[in-house]
């Protein structure tokens, strides 16, 4: 079939110009000993992405931080709802540990690094921890 390529191949021809002036090596087999063809392919390989690690971000009990500055963090920084930071804070009071959510390296790491200097600024000893998942 002529015109179709594999997709990810694509057939360049220079110009006249630059074919003229382009050394061409000769070749023993075709008749005249030279080729000069004006068609190269050139192939790519499509670079295969990988997603990238997830880490859930953990907030750990203690038995000073009010309930209700535990709310207060799970809104401010995870962007719950006043009802779904109750319950999360809820999980955390009587479990022990609770997830805030689930994020890439970089963002749960910074998660963690706010709410812990906004925990110490508050003068709470709120604990709060990522692990991959």
């Amino acid at each position: 079939m002529r015109g179709t390529a594999h997709p990810l191949t694509r057939v360049i021809r220079p110009s006249l110009a630059a074919a003229r002036s382009a050394t061409v090596a000769s070749d023993p087999g075709s008749p005249g000993g030279d080729d000069r063809s004006n068609t190269a392919i050139i192939t790519r390989t499509k670079p295969k992405t990988k997603r990238p690690s997830l880490y859930r971000v953990l907030l750990l009990n203690d038995d000073y931080t009010p309930m209700e500055f535990v709310v207060l963090v799970v809104e401010r920084f995870f962007n719950k709802t006043q009802e779904d930071a109750y319950q999360i804070m809820m999980h955390v009071h009587q479990n022990g540990v609770g997830e805030c959510g689930v994020f890439t390296y970089e963002v749960a790491e910074t998660k963690v690094t706010q709410v812990m200097d906004f925990a110490r600024k508050h003068q709470h000893p709120l604990q709060c921890v990522m692990e991959k998942k």
